[in-house]
């Protein structure tokens, strides 16, 4: 070979070595950026209520005058998505909520689902986190159809956005508002509404998307239901995720934008 070729050889191998070493680097970054944001990111909303209770596997503001939680938070990791089949506990009363939240037999023959809103499903990792999940701070009245419905359909998709996706934060709950219907002794407030947003702080595409259910039976595509974060701030009085930054936080909650995410 040319002593030519041979130089001009060993440049184009060096200029590819710089090049793959830059992107290796760069996706160690990535990596890095995205870990930290999960590890150090405050995703919990503002409560309305002041009682903020932390369990293991979700936080929950829990609002004694309708018996149920305001919102529930979790982190949901793509390694949390598992099938181990596990015995479903009873339901009991949260000993960390201390006005004691609702008795299980308040919905008993009430024609309403104990409906999770930190779905059991999202916590079959360990035994812990999924009885966690059977605590009545933790579920609201639902109509069947819709629970075992669209809104169970809304559960299933964001486990696999979770996968697609690697890791999500999620916030949930009923809309809670004056002159609700209750059931039961403890006179626990059911809902007309119930809203899902989930946050994909990953870069290099942060997005969000929040939905906003009608309590009933509906045969209609997830992305009908789609909102902006912005309005359902206007309908509950909760800032969901006051410790973003301001640029990223404006920029994700005024849009009902869903063309980024997955609706196969």
């Amino acid at each position: 070979m040319k002593p030519k070729k041979i130089i001009a050889l060993i440049a184009l191998l060096i200029l590819f070595s710089v090049y793959y070493f830059q992107e290796k680097n760069k996706n160690t970054s990535t990596i890095n950026a995205i870990e930290n944001n999960k590890a150090n990111f405050n995703f919990l909303p503002t409560s309305t209520t002041g009682v903020v209770v932390k369990h293991n596997g979700y936080s929950l503001s829990y609002s004694e005058k309708h018996e149920q939680a305001e919102w529930i938070a979790y982190s949901l990791d793509k390694k949390d998505i598992v099938y181990t089949n596990r015995k479903r506990p009873y339901f009991n009363e949260d000993p960390k909520v201390k006005t004691k939240s609702a008795d299980w037999r308040s919905y008993k023959n009430s024609g309403y689902d104990r409906g999770h809103l930190c779905p059991a499903g999202d916590r079959r990792l360990t035994l812990d986190g999924y009885n966690e999940t059977f605590l009545t701070s933790n579920i609201s009245p639902q109509n069947h159809e819709f629970n075992a419905g669209i809104w169970n359909k809304l559960e299933q998709k964001t486990r696999y956005w979770a996968k697609k996706y690697n890791h999500l934060y999620v916030v949930t709950g009923g809309i809670l508002e004056n002159n609700l219907p209750t059931i039961g002794k403890d006179k626990v407030s059911v809902p007309n509404q119930f809203y899902k947003i989930l946050l994909d702080y990953t870069e290099p595409e942060i997005k969000a998307i929040a939905f906003l259910l009608p309590h009933k039976e509906s045969n209609k595509p997830l992305n009908n239901f789609v909102i902006s974060i912005d309005e359902l701030e206007e309908k509950t009085g909760i800032d969901f995720f006051p410790n973003l930054p301001d640029n990223i936080e404006n920029k994700l909650e005024a849009s009902s934008n869903y063309k980024n995410w997955s609706f196969r």
